[in-house]
């Protein structure tokens, strides 16, 4: 392939990229409104949104103290009640047929005349540091080239990595596909203009820097024939290979461990909506087109994709198979990251409680509850967590007359008891991940991990305040900031 741009695609017309843009942009705003996150809150919800706030400044106005005691309760149910449910879905995903095993045997064993064909997309913005590093990721999968189409997206206007693109000599399983510039510029505009090119049957996102486990795609493939057609995705595991690069990076790493290795199969094994990874989510290509593609305008499109899915009656499965990635290193970096997921996490509630009868009647009465605990009840508990850990340290640096003044005993201490018993039995599901995933490392992350909390309400807070003021803004994540780790976790 040399040094061409989009060798094998074809040149095409600008009508067609026009149209294409359009259609990746604005596709399922102009079929599905309400289903877009183009506009951020609709009419009643900003009504409801002020009237909650006008009541809550009269009254705060009239009766302080009690206005403050039952924000306190209201905030405290919530916690407990979101703690309760982490911990059950931490139960379930404990059985290990809770994620989806397929051996090296039974994906070696399906003949290479009957796999499918197969569609990787590589959204990438300024990331010209890992280009060479995902030719030699992407030839390293063990597929059959002629069914393997790999699709390396990038902006026009991206001049650095498209000269990264041809001076690293494009190999012959990538091609470069050129998406229009402009606004938005997320990754899910990308997909969806990639989508356009596409010819697998199983269409699947790797980040540029990825590391995906070179069986990954046949195990997906064994997977979707031993499992019912309503499955629609199948998601691969995420981990870190600089995992013990610095504190931070063994934080997320433990975090990850978590949410992939008992999480998210909790969630599948109770059959609620699957909140997707950004990556490694393997999708029917017949689904992604029936539910609509990725919303342009969504800074968490796989949450989102993830939960269309199960409100269109199918079903996510976790694969255990691992996809390596970079690790954010860098702690400004990282709050970047975090603030938009949970920016998304908040536009894709607020999306789907638009018709909140008909989100009820999709997901059911405990899927609609677990969606709204994860997707909305994520980023308000990290905001309201600061509040509860500024009372505990008033009190405990010297200003309990302060505190009592404000809460009484009864309240005060059931919220403290609550704080407490949750942080030890989060830290308890921490460590429990990181020994399984063998990373002695992990100890140290682990039990520091209220830090790691400290910096995720800050990022929770400037994710709320730029859903307010910018809500389809992608804040770009760095990458390239990695050191080579010793003890790195191999891929499964």
């Amino acid at each position: 392939m040399g040094c061409e741009v989009i060798p094998r695609v074809g040149q095409e017309s600008e009508s067609f990229r026009a149209a294409a843009l359009d259609d990746a942009v604005n596709g399922l705003a102009r079929r599905h409104p309400l289903a877009s996150a183009a506009v951020a809150f609709v009419p009643w919800q900003k009504r409801t949104a002020l009237t909650i706030a006008a009541i809550t400044v009269v009254c705060a106005g009239l009766a302080p103290l009690t206005t403050l005691l039952t924000i306190t309760v209201l905030c405290t149910i919530g916690y407990i009640a979101m703690m309760a449910d982490r911990l059950l879905l931490f139960s379930r995903g404990l059985d290990a047929s809770a994620i989806v095993t397929v051996t090296d045997e039974e994906a070696w064993a399906i003949p290479d005349d009957e796999l499918p064909r197969y569609t990787i997309l590589v959204p990438a913005y300024d990331e010209p540091e890992v280009v060479g590093d995902l030719i030699a990721a992407m030839s390293s999968l063990d597929y059959p080239a002629e069914k393997l189409q790999v699709l390396l997206l990038l902006e026009e206007d991206d001049d650095v990595t498209i000269a990264a693109a041809k001076a690293s000599g494009v190999s012959d399983v990538v091609d470069v596909v050129l998406v229009p510039a402009g606004d938005p510029r997320t990754k899910p505009k990308a997909c969806n203009y990639g989508l356009h090119f596409a010819t697998g049957e199983i269409i699947t996102i790797f980040d540029a820097e990825d590391q995906p486990e070179r069986l990954q795609l046949r195990r997906v493939v064994a997977a979707f024939a031993r499992l019912p057609e309503t499955v629609a995705c199948v998601q691969a595991k995420l981990a870190f290979h600089n995992g013990s690069q610095n504190l931070l990076t063994g934080w997320f790493t433990a975090d990850y461990a978590l949410w992939f290795g008992y999480l998210l199969p909790g969630l599948m094994r109770s059959t609620s909506p699957i909140p997707l990874g950004g990556t490694s989510n393997h999708l029917r290509a017949d689904v992604i087109e029936e539910v609509g593609a990725w919303d342009g305008f969504n800074v968490t499109e796989d949450a989102d994709l993830g939960v269309r899915i199960a409100a269109s009656g199918y079903s996510t499965a976790v694969l255990d198979s691992t996809t390596l990635e970079e690790a954010n290193s860098d702690a400004i970096n990282w709050i970047r990251q975090r603030s938009r997921w949970y920016k998304g996490y908040l536009q894709t509630w607020l999306v789907h409680m638009r018709r909140p009868r008909d989100t009820f009647r999709a997901l059911g009465l405990v899927g609609t509850y677990r969606f709204t605990l994860l997707l909305a009840g994520t980023p308000i508990t990290a905001c309201i967590n600061m509040i509860f850990w500024f009372a505990t340290a008033a009190w405990i640096l010297g200003q309990p007359a302060l505190v009592a003044a404000l809460f009484p005993p009864y309240i005060y201490y059931f919220s403290l008891v609550s704080l407490i018993i949750g942080n030890v039995a989060t830290v308890y599901m921490y460590l429990i991940a990181s020994r399984e995933s063998g990373n002695a490392y992990l100890l140290v992350p682990s039990l520091t991990m209220p830090l790691y909390w400290l910096m995720m309400s800050v990022a929770a807070i400037k994710g709320c305040w730029q859903l307010l003021r910018n809500p389809s803004y992608w804040e770009k994540t760095f990458h390239g900031l990695s050191t080579p780790t010793p003890d790195a976790e191999s891929v499964k």
